[in-house]
């Protein structure tokens, strides 16, 4: 089969061995599957990635110095039933999974696997115990923005964001308009959404936001506590703790992972915010605990999701409830891959681009 490899720091395309399923697996054909963020940081950063990942015990263990097959955001059709699996599943069918492969000697993170192939190949191996029908018709694109997301969901459930936050969502990127999604179809906000890229918030606008701030121009904080406290009332009065007058609770999502942002939603945080680190920093950052102390914040690192709400995401998506269409806006085959990761680093140009490894 044919595959996009990432080799010693560049996107090939190659073939591969054709994976067999072994029992309780089966064999698909991969019908989409979006780029992540990750997988761009893992092109550039592989080295210093994994080695992040062994320090945290975390999932992303690979040899980056190795031939690997990534992909972790896909949506495909089952070609071949291995044994003990599900009668319930057949050939033809169109199936979802969580990004791992279950196995005797443990736990494969498909997409960060040298072992066995992730969405960017023709074919991959998936553990029927973790598969999800897509149904009402649903494009596999589309389908294929389960992961993602998913990602989204698990920070707002995090936040623990309820009726009575004012939330701010800092980076419209792919994570930034996830949030924004998972909050109005929760039925939350105002939600507030800031990005420096014009395209950015034009789709942040299309998933949501109540309001769009260009950080160039208004400062995303000063709107946000505006909203948040009541009319007419002056926020610098030292007198209104002892009234009991005070804002509405804020919410912060980070989801731009560059240093110096925590440290700038620390200072434009009002006293009590929650905020929640969705964006991956790949560097050394710092901030002045003694600002975070002064307010009492509360910071909340969060990744991935649960079982239960990435099955959640994809029915929220089949049946409308969560739009993820307006998000794609490329679609490659696998030898367009590389320039796809290089048109990425353009907030302007993409959002979300969907490989298609048939196409």
């Amino acid at each position: 089969m044919r595959a996009a490899f990432t080799r010693q720091g560049t996107i090939v395309v190659d073939t591969a061995e054709d994976p067999t399923p072994s029992s309780g697996e089966v064999l698909v054909k991969t019908l989409a599957c979006g780029i992540c963020g990750s997988d761009l940081h893992a092109l550039r950063h592989g080295h210093e990635m994994v080695a992040s990942q062994k320090e945290t015990g975390g999932p992303l263990v690979y040899d980056a110095d190795k031939d690997l097959i990534m992909g972790h955001e896909f949506c495909a059709e089952i070609l071949e039933v291995g044994q003990d699996v599900p009668d319930h599943f057949g050939n033809g069918d169109i199936v979802c999974s969580m990004p791992v492969l279950l196995r005797s000697d443990g736990i494969h993170t498909l997409g960060y696997s040298n072992q066995f192939p992730g969405g960017y190949a023709e074919n991959m191996l998936l553990s029927s115990r973790l598969l999800l029908p897509v149904r009402n018709g649903l494009a596999p694109q589309e389908a294929a923005l389960t992961e993602p997301m998913a990602v989204g969901r698990h920070a707002v459930e995090k936040s623990g964001a309820s009726s009575e936050d004012v939330c701010l969502v800092i980076g419209c990127g792919p994570v930034g308009l996830a949030v924004i999604a998972t909050l109005k179809q929760k039925g939350l906000g105002p939600v507030i959404a800031a990005d420096f890229s014009p395209r950015r918030r034009e789709l942040a606008e299309l998933v949501g936001a109540d309001d769009v701030i260009d950080p160039a121009m208004t400062s995303p904080y000063e709107s946000w506590q505006q909203t948040a406290w009541p009319k007419n009332v002056d926020r610098n009065d030292p007198t209104l703790r002892l009234s009991g007058v005070g804002p509405k609770p804020g919410l912060i999502f980070e989801c731009v992972g560059v240093p110096g942002v925590i440290d700038q939603v620390i200072h434009g945080a009002m006293k009590d915010t929650r905020i929640v680190v969705v964006g991956v920093c790949m560097e050394q950052d710092s901030f002045r605990p003694l600002t975070g102390i002064g307010k009492e914040l509360n910071i909340q690192f969060v990744l991935g999701y649960t079982a239960e709400e990435f099955a959640n995401t994809l029915t929220l998506i089949s049946e409308g409830e969560l739009a993820v269409d307006q998000l794609i806006t490329g679609r490659v085959g696998l030898s367009e891959v590389g320039q796809a990761f290089d048109d990425l680093g353009d907030p302007e140009a993409h959002a979300k681009i969907i490989v298609e490894p048939w196409r």
